[in-house]
């Protein structure tokens, strides 16, 4: 998250001056709008820039047992300072223990507990803030904190999941190229020594992967300035809002891939939204907080345009039918929802289906990316080796 100041208009009339936190500008900006501010102007606060080496945000496992743990406490009776200061001593994440440490100082200056946990938004994100302030004004904190936690384990089974299926074929796939480049660089240059002394005529193949390996050694430096250069580039253009809305549908269009990301994206899009709805976030909040924490910006602004629409008067399922992301099954089971009044229910019903529909995709697709992986190893490794014994299989004959 970066740091933004701004000027703008209230829907008063009155002139605000503030900082607010975005991915970007453009999300900054439009944060603003949706609150009702005329935008004057908006800039990047380079005075308060933090440089974060560690990359970032506290784990959502160390979240989920912190949310646990208070939930359990708060069960018991125990005041909420206590609760905080037992939580600061337990936890082993120093960085963790810090933002704690800082929320107790809060609390204790009056301030309340989702103001204090607003302020750090590496540990706490909106979705967390907004269901503690529902709490905290419901007098049903202990409630919320049962479900945050509920929420946050569940998401982070879904992650790992996708992760999980992930990590098989990108090992795989890293162990190949190095493999290739190692045999271009030092085994194949051997062999075409041997082969140049022997003179004759080599196969295609063998000139094709000889050819290849003399490439890569002239170049090879080149080569390496120019993947440098091309990652920055795409990791550039993955901050702006075009690269983002380019990479993200990408990912959903990628075949199998995008048909596993689409399902998480149900997943935790209905999760997200029953939770939020049965803690008393009133509906508009809701699913402005649900779009901000999808992940996707496809998905992002087909929430927001479900959002909108509701705004002017539609029910919830009409907009979203209009959108490719969620699938037919999905609308119709909220369009019931909203008509018995059971909404939050089928939210959770349609969350956990896809759930169990995210371990079938990904059990089907290690059972296929396995065997594809093995041969693709061997046709490319084996390819190779076959070139540069196709001439010493040539000399046997003729010496034969």
């Amino acid at each position: 998250m970066a740091q933004f100041k701004y000027k703008a208009k209230t829907k008063e009339g009155k002139m605000k001056e503030d900082s607010i936190e975005a991915p970007d500008i453009e999300k900054a900006r439009s944060i603003l709008k949706s609150q009702g501010m005329q935008v004057l102007s908006i800039n990047r606060d380079w005075a308060n820039l933090e440089i974060n080496i560690g990359g970032g945000g506290v784990p959502t496992k160390v979240i989920s047992l912190f949310t646990r743990q208070f939930a359990t406490m708060i069960a018991a009776g125990l005041p909420l300072m206590q609760c905080l200061r037992i939580l600061a001593e337990q936890t082993e994440s120093k960085p963790f223990k810090k933002v704690v440490l800082e929320m107790i100082s809060d609390v204790e200056s009056g301030s309340t507990l989702a103001d204090s946990m607003k302020k750090h938004k590496n540990a706490f994100p909106d979705l967390y803030v907004n269901m503690v302030k529902a709490g905290e004004e419901g007098g049903a904190l202990e409630t919320i904190l049962t479900r945050l936690a509920t929420y946050l384990e569940k998401n982070d089974a879904l992650v790992r999941k996708i992760k999980g299926a992930m990590i098989y074929p990108t090992v795989i796939g890293v162990t190949m190229v190095v493999a290739v480049i190692v045999m271009l660089l030092f085994v194949i240059p051997v062999f075409a020594g041997m082969f140049t002394s022997f003179g004759g005529d080599l196969p295609l193949p063998t000139k094709i992967v000889m050819a290849m390996s003399e490439f890569l050694q002239a170049n090879i430096i080149f080569l390496i300035i120019a993947v440098v250069i091309m990652v920055v580039a795409v990791k550039s253009y993955q901050k702006t809002p075009q690269g983002r809305v380019f990479f993200d549908k990408l990912v959903l269009d990628i075949p199998v891939m995008g048909d596993l990301q689409k399902k998480q994206a149900v997943a935790r899009f209905t999760r997200t939204l029953a939770t939020l709805l049965s803690s008393g976030v009133n509906i508009i909040s809701a699913l402005e907080t649900t779009a901000m924490t999808s992940g996707n910006a496809i998905v992002e602004a087909a929430i927001l345009k479900a959002r909108t629409a509701i705004q002017e008067g539609e029910s919830i399922s009409l907009p979203l039918s209009k959108e490719k992301v969620f699938p037919a099954m999905v609308v119709q089971m909220i369009r019931i929802g909203e008509e018995t009044g059971g909404l939050e229910a089928m939210l959770i019903k349609v969350a956990d289906f896809y759930d169990e529909e995210v371990d079938t995709a990904v059990e089907n697709l290690m059972a296929a990316i396995e065997p594809l992986i093995m041969v693709l190893l061997a046709t490319v490794i084996g390819g190779m080796m076959v070139a540069m014994y196709l001439p010493m299989f040539k000399m046997s004959t003729l010496i034969g």
